[in-house]
């Protein structure tokens, strides 16, 4: 019951969204004793900062890392990034490994150490400015790639769990399936029928992965 009540999951929204989006998921995992933390990165959700505030995007990074900062030493938490939100907890774990017990992308942009975030946006620039946030955030290629730069001493030491959505229209099926053999997480789970936003239809699915994944690796 001890080890229940110590349990912490951190949920990251994608680009355009905010924690509000999590609220379902949220509440499921409440209601099952785990303790649940969703932030608004900066300019998202109720967040004061406007997007014209944001001149990088580690600024856009700063909630995440600014929690994980404040955690006791010893806290280690389950990290889950929807989407866009998977650039986020990759910056994180690059930042905070030992603070990360493992990190859950949910039909999520899933860099690594040998697959850098610009590359991924390189490679489908459609879909990437469909999900981005303004261009004058990211514009700069170089700092981009400073900023999101990861490596296997810090990244590569947590463990990774990658949750598929079937139907999703933004990032496809074929682009999450591409980004899991090139950067092959712990273990893959799938949604089936699934969309871009499981939290809200696929919402007692999502929870039963995410219960899942912090009972193995909390």
């Amino acid at each position: 019951m001890e080890r229940e009540k110590k349990r912490r999951l951190v949920l990251v929204h994608g680009a355009c969204h905010g924690a509000w989006c999590w609220y379902k998921v949220a509440a499921l995992l409440k209601s099952n004793g785990h303790q649940v933390t969703a932030l608004d990165m900066a300019a998202s959700g109720i967040h004061p900062k406007q997007v014209h505030d944001l001149n990088s995007i580690s600024e856009y990074f700063e909630p995440l890392m600014y929690f994980l900062g404040s955690l006791p030493t010893e806290e280690r938490v389950i990290l889950v990034g929807h989407s866009f939100g998977g650039a986020c907890i990759s910056v994180a774990m690059e930042m905070f490994p030992t603070k990360i017990a493992a990190a859950v992308f949910v039909a999520a942009w899933m860099p690594s150490p040998d697959l850098s975030f610009s590359t991924l946006l390189q490679e489908d620039l459609t879909l990437a400015m469909s999900l981005l946030r303004p261009t004058r955030i990211y514009g700069d290629v170089e700092l981009l790639r400073e900023n999101t730069r990861l490596t296997k001493d810090n990244y590569g030491t947590v463990a990774k769990a990658y949750i598929v959505c079937e139907q999703d229209n933004v990032l496809r099926k074929d682009f999450q399936l591409s980004m899991i053999e090139r950067n092959p997480p712990n273990e893959v789970k799938v949604i089936v029928g699934a969309d871009h936003m499981p939290m809200f239809s696929k919402p007692q699915e999502l929870f039963s992965y995410l219960q899942e994944i912090a009972n193995t690796y909390y």
